[in-house]
């Protein structure tokens, strides 16, 4: 922990006025503390920096920028003191998290994403306007308070360039962090508000396609793709709105003077999710004239697949019912995600309480907390499906490559494990071979099972027989978390180990399908990596 926050105790007041009550992080700056002003009883944030080196001044440019701002995007200051050993600065409290942590939980969908920037261009107009340019705006700098509604602060403005002060850093330094920063600094040009609409662009474009579009790893590699300017957001992104995806291109010209102003950045992105919001509100009123574009084809074919198979694989619907079933889950989701996927998910229920009860009212259970966690994505709920098709080919290890379009790691792993595991399911119920382990599936013994915790307690003692398919689902659920933080230099790297994984728990020699799939994943990465 660092000298500042050794330096008080929750006992002794600071600068007789503010009682720590608990640490809320410490870095190499200093560290910031919960605190009450006693005075009024009301919750401040205290920053303590040591008056060493630049980060003193850095502290107290930061505080003398957020005195000037009001306004409720901008994290306000509420005193700067200092004595002889520390500079004090207490902000307003606000109970929250930072936009990186919740990128990192895939939390943030695209709504979420342009109303978080617009946000942030609204603050950032406003410091623009009383003169002020942040330069270091990034995920861990921006606050997503707890609320119902999306409310954004932006914090640190240690690094703020501001007209008629000296800048903390000499010629030739490069402030901030690299990811974030416009090719023209890299270039030595001074810069100004550009720079913080580019950085603005930059994680806009994260946020929305799921991962950075220079950090390569080195700070080499990512200063040259800098400098070269981003790949149109169109590439990784093509179901977004033209003019959105014309935005963001704009924001991210190499040419500072061709990027929108932060107020014009803000309008711009407002008015790109209100025709969406519109145009989202006309297809729900009248459904019939809403043609399904072409990226709802997938998650139709999807739904129209489980239908049928779940009518088809187990005996109860009269003959002709499998295609009839599947053609509406298809139908219906091409109209409505939402009541496509509880049609395909509701349809194997009566095939399996022909087979079982217990197994039926489990299938249930599981199928409504599947409905409830993926209503926010229908879209892509339905993705584990292609376990189950892929393990007769022995291709499962295109998982991680396919859910590349799922957004959020912990999806993405999700999705790719229960996908696995259905592949396994699927083959015990059959009696055919087991992905991976080339052995036939023991039968799954659930007929005439009543309750549901006995055909559950069934399958998982299943599985539970089966360690090698779990491994094999946890290594590919781990691949496709990590997969879009590969960088180009470690791409054999990652086949070797996702190879090795695969090949754990029988080291013999591989198939052509597993090298194949593998050799196709490198393949994808190096393709990825070269855009």
């Amino acid at each position: 922990m660092s000298e500042a926050a050794l330096a008080v105790a929750p006992n002794e007041l600071v600068l007789g006025r503010y009682r720590p009550l608990q640490p809320l992080g410490s870095g190499g700056s200093g560290s910031v503390w919960l605190a009450r002003d006693e005075p009024t009883g009301a919750e401040v944030a205290l920053k303590i920096v040591p008056r060493e080196g630049k980060a003193a001044s850095r502290a107290e440019r930061e505080a003398t920028a957020a005195a000037r701002l009001r306004h409720p995007g901008c994290q306000r200051a509420y005193a700067l003191a200092r004595d002889a050993r520390h500079v004090y600065i207490a902000y307003e409290y606000v109970p929250g998290r930072t936009l990186r942590q919740a990128l990192r939980e895939g939390e943030v969908d695209d709504a979420a994403a342009l109303e978080v920037a617009a946000q942030i261009c609204e603050a950032l107009a406003h410091a623009h306007a009383h003169r002020i340019v942040h330069r270091d705006v990034k995920p861990s700098n921006v606050l997503l308070a707890e609320s119902d509604e999306i409310s954004i602060r932006l914090l640190d403005f240690g690094l703020a360039r501001m007209d008629g002060e000296e800048t903390l850093t000499a010629a030739g330094d490069v402030p901030g962090t690299l990811a974030y920063i416009p090719p023209e600094r890299l270039r030595g040009e001074e810069s100004g508000a550009p720079a913080d609409v580019w950085a603005v662009g930059v994680l806009l474009w994260e946020a929305l396609a799921g991962w950075h579009p220079f950090w390569q790893g080195s700070l080499l590699d990512t200063a040259r793709r800098i400098e070269s300017g981003a790949v149109s957001l169109a590439t990784v992104r093509p179901d977004l709105p033209r003019p959105l995806i014309a935005l963001v291109d704009r924001a991210l010209s190499v040419e500072p003077a061709r990027r929108p102003s932060a107020a014009r950045f803000a309008a711009a992105l407002r008015a790109t999710r209100h025709r969406r919001e519109r145009r989202e509100q006309r297809e729900r009123s009248v459904p019939q004239l809403a043609p399904p574009a072409p990226g709802r084809f997938a998650p139709a074919s999807a739904a129209g697949l489980v239908a049928g198979a779940g009518a088809a694989a187990l005996p109860f619907y009269p003959s002709g019912w499998p295609l009839g079933l599947a053609a509406l889950a298809a139908a219906l989701t091409l109209f409505s995600e939402r009541a496509g996927l509880a049609l395909a998910l509701a349809v194997p229920v009566f095939p399996l309480g022909n087979l079982s009860a217990g197994l039926a009212w489990a299938y249930v259970a599981l199928a409504l907390g599947w409905l409830a966690l993926a209503w926010q994505d229908s879209r892509t709920a339905l993705f584990f499906v292609a376990g189950p098709l892929l393990a007769p080919l022995s291709l499962l290890g295109l998982l991680p490559l396919a859910a590349q379009r799922l957004r959020g790691g912990v999806r993405r792993a999700v999705q790719v494990f229960a996908a696995v595991l259905a592949a396994g399911l699927v083959a015990g119920l059959r009696g055919s071979q087991l992905p991976f382990t080339g052995g036939l599936a023991p039968p799954l013994e659930l007929d005439h099972t009543r309750g549901p915790l006995t055909a559950a307690g069934t399958i998982v003692h299943a599985l539970s027989g089966q360690p090698a398919l779990l491994l094999e689902a946890l290594v590919l659920a781990a691949a496709a978390a990590a997969l879009p933080h590969v960088r180009r230099r470690r791409i054999l790297t990652f086949g070797l180990l996702l190879l090795a994984g695969i090949l754990a728990p029988s080291p013999t020699l591989p198939d052509a399908a597993i090298v194949a799939t593998i050799l196709a994943t490198c393949l994808g990465l190096a393709a990825k990596a070269e855009s």
